[in-house]
C-alpha cells in the first residue's frame, strides 16, 4: 500500500514540473515574439543605397576627370517585378540571379534605363573613374574617403553635401516590403561642385602614352609663363579600382616620382653657366684633356681623349665636365650656392594637401668649400639632388626671360562648373637677367642642334634642351653603374610657352632614354604651340 502511495506522490510531481516546464517555455517563447515584434516595428523601414554622387575634379577646360560618364542603377523588389525583363538589363546576370532569389530588395547594373514602377526605380549615378587618367595627381578612395592625392587633399569639399541616392520602403512587423504604402526616394543633386587643377587632359594623355616607354620615371609638362603644371605623370602607373594589385607591385606604382629627389647630373650645368655669366666668365676658355686633379683626386671627362679647348658653348654642348669643374673654382662659393637656391634647389614645392615634393639636398657653403665637393656639384654630383618639380621650375625661370614661377597643380574650386574661386595669386621671383636668361637658351638650343647625335630635335618645332645621365652609386647584378636619365627643355625655341622634363629612373644614358621621349612629347604638342 505505501508503494502505491509513493508511485502516486512521483508521478503527480513529475506531472507538476512537466505543467510547471510548459507554462515557462511558452512564457519565454511570448516573451521573445513579443522582443521580435517590438525590433520588427522599430525597423519598419528598409534603405537601399544606389550609389553616391561626389564631387567632380576638373582640368583647367572643366573637362572632368572624374564623374565624366554615369551607369544606370536599378533598385528593384523581387516579388514585384518581372524577373525576365530585369533580368535581360542587368550588366552582370549572375550575379543578378542570385540577389534575386534571396527575395530581399537590391540594387544592381543595368545595361539600360526603363520606366520607374512601384518594384523598381532607375537612377543615373556618375562612374567615379572612367579612365585611369593621372592617378598620381587624382589619388584613389579607401572606404569611401580620400587616400591620397587630390581625392584627400579635398576630402570635405568633394564628399559633402547631399551625396545619396537611395529607395525607402515600409516594412511590416516581420520584414516583409508594403508595396502598397509607395516608397520614398532620395536623387542628389549633379555634382558640379570641384577642383579645378591646371592640368590640360589633353597634355596630360600625351604625357602618360610616352612616358610608357620608361618603365620607372617622370615627366612634367608647364606653362612657362605661369608656373601652370600642364602635365605630370609618374611611371609606372596604377589602376585606381586595383590598389591590392599596385600594393604587392616590387615597381612602386604608387609613388609619385615626380615628387621623388634624384642625382641630376649635367642639367645643373645650366646653374653653373648662369653663375660664370654672373661673375662675367661667361668668355672662358679650357683645354680639356680627357681628366683634371683637384688637389689630388682625378675627375674624368667622358670623353677620354679629352674635347680639347672650349668654350661656354662648347662646353655645354659637349657636357665637358672638367670645364665646369674649373670654371667653378673661380666661384665665390656663397653666392654660387645661393644662386642654385633661388633656381629652387634645397626647397619644397606644395601641390596641395599631401602632394608635396622633396626639397632634395643643396650642398652647404661649408661642404663645397671642399674643393672635390665644389668640383662634383659643378657639373651635378655630389651630394646634390633635385626633383623633376625643381627641374622643371629651373627651366620655366631660363625659358620666360628670368623670372622664377612657382608651379602649382591647382587653379581653385568652383561650386558651378563653370567658374573658378579662391584661385591663388601667380607668385614670381626674378633670379636672373633677361640677358643671361637669353645666353642659357641659346646654350640649350646649340646643345640640341650642334649635336649630331640629339634624339630632343623635333620633326616639327625647334627646341632648347639639356640632357643628363647622372650616377647613383648603386650597381647592377653585373656590376655596372645605375644611372638616371634625365633632359629637360622648352618649346618653341625662339618663343618659349612650354617647358618639359623627363626622368628614366635607372634609364642610362639621357639622350638615350630620356631625350626620345622628350621628343614625342614636343611632337604630339606641336598644335598647342
Amino acid at each position: 500500500m505505501r508503494r502505491k502511495c509513493e508511485h502516486r506522490i512521483i508521478f503527480i510531481v513529475s506531472v507538476f514540473f512537466l505543467v510547471f516546464f510548459g507554462l515557462s517555455l511558452n512564457y519565454f517563447k511570448l516573451s521573445y515574439e513579443r522582443k521580435y515584434v517590438e525590433t520588427a516595428r522599430e525597423n519598419s523601414f528598409v534603405t537601399i543605397n544606389a550609389g553616391d554622387s561626389e564631387g567632380t575634379i576638373y582640368d583647367r577646360n572643366f573637362t572632368p576627370l572624374t564623374n565624366s560618364v554615369s551607369k544606370i542603377i536599378a533598385v528593384i523588389v523581387p516579388d514585384f517585378v518581372d524577373f525576365d525583363e530585369m533580368c535581360s538589363i542587368a550588366v552582370d546576370k549572375t550575379s543578378f540571379i542570385v540577389n534575386y532569389n534571396k527575395g530581399l530588395p537590391f540594387a544592381f547594373e543595368c545595361s539600360k534605363k526603363c520606366t520607374d514602377s512601384a518594384g523598381v526605380t532607375f537612377f543615373e549615378i556618375p562612374e567615379r573613374y572612367n579612365e585611369n587618367i593621372a592617378p598620381h595627381i587624382i589619388g584613389y578612395l579607401s572606404d569611401g574617403k580620400g587616400a591620397s592625392g587630390i581625392e584627400y587633399a579635398y576630402e570635405m569639399l568633394l564628399r559633402s553635401g547631399n551625396m545619396e541616392n537611395s529607395v525607402t520602403y515600409s516594412t511590416d512587423g516581420f520584414g516583409h516590403i508594403l508595396i502598397g504604402e509607395g516608397k520614398t526616394v532620395t536623387r542628389s543633386k549633379k555634382q558640379i561642385t570641384g577642383v579645378v587643377t591646371t592640368i590640360d587632359s589633353d597634355i596630360q594623355q600625351i604625357c602618360e602614352t610616352a612616358g610608357k616607354n620608361a618603365e620607372k620615371g617622370a615627366v612634367v609638362v608647364s606653362d612657362v609663363e605661369n608656373g601652370e603644371i600642364l602635365g605630370l605623370a609618374s611611371f609606372p602607373d596604377y589602376d585606381v579600382q586595383d590598389i591590392s594589385s599596385a600594393l604587392t607591385d616590387e615597381r612602386s606604382p604608387m609613388i609619385n616620382r615626380a615628387l621623388y629627389s634624384y642625382s641630376v647630373g649635367s642639367i645643373f650645368k645650366l646653374v653653373t653657366a648662369c653663375e660664370a655669366m654672373n661673375c662675367d666668365f661667361s668668355g672662358y676658355m679650357y683645354n680639356c684633356t680627357g681628366s683634371c686633379n683637384v688637389f689630388g683626386q682625378n675627375f674624368s671627362c667622358h670623353k677620354k681623349d679629352g674635347h680639347g679647348v672650349q668654350s661656354l658653348t662648347d662646353a655645354m654642348t659637349n657636357s665637358c665636365n672638367p670645364y665646369f669643374i674649373s670654371m667653378s673654382s673661380c666661384f665665390d662659393i656663397p653666392d654660387f650656392r645661393n644662386l642654385a637656391f633661388s633656381f629652387g634647389f634645397g626647397r619644397e614645392i606644395f601641390l596641395c594637401a599631401g602632394m608635396i615634393s622633396s626639397a632634395g639636398v643643396l650642398p652647404t657653403v661649408d661642404e663645397l668649400l671642399v674643393p672635390a665637393e665644389l668640383a662634383n656639384f659643378s657639373f651635378g654630383q655630389g651630394k646634390l639632388t633635385a626633383t623633376p618639380l625643381q627641374i622643371n621650375q629651373m627651366t620655366c625661370a631660363i625659358a620666360n626671360g628670368g623670372e622664377l614661377a612657382m608651379l602649382r597643380l591647382i587653379r581653385g574650386v568652383t561650386i558651378d562648373g563653370e567658374t573658378v574661386g579662391n584661385e591663388k595669386p601667380l607668385q614670381k621671383s626674378r633670379v636672373m637677367t633677361e640677358k643671361n636668361s637669353k645666353k642659357l637658351r641659346e646654350l640649350m638650343i646649340s646643345a640640341v642642334y650642334d649635336n649630331e647625335n640629339s634624339n630632343a630635335v623635333s620633326e616639327y618645332v625647334r627646341t632648347g634642351a639639356k640632357t643628363s645621365t647622372a650616377q647613383t652609386g648603386r650597381f647592377d647584378e653585373n656590376g655596372e653603374e645605375l644611372c638616371n636619365a634625365w633632359v629637360t627643355g622648352f618649346f618653341p625655341a625662339d618663343s618659349p610657352k612650354y617647358a618639359v622634363t623627363v626622368l628614366v629612373e635607372d634609364g642610362g644614358y639621357g639622350n638615350d632614354s630620356a631625350a626620345p621621349i622628350f621628343r614625342e612629347i614636343v611632337d604630339n604638342m606641336t598644335e598647342f604651340s
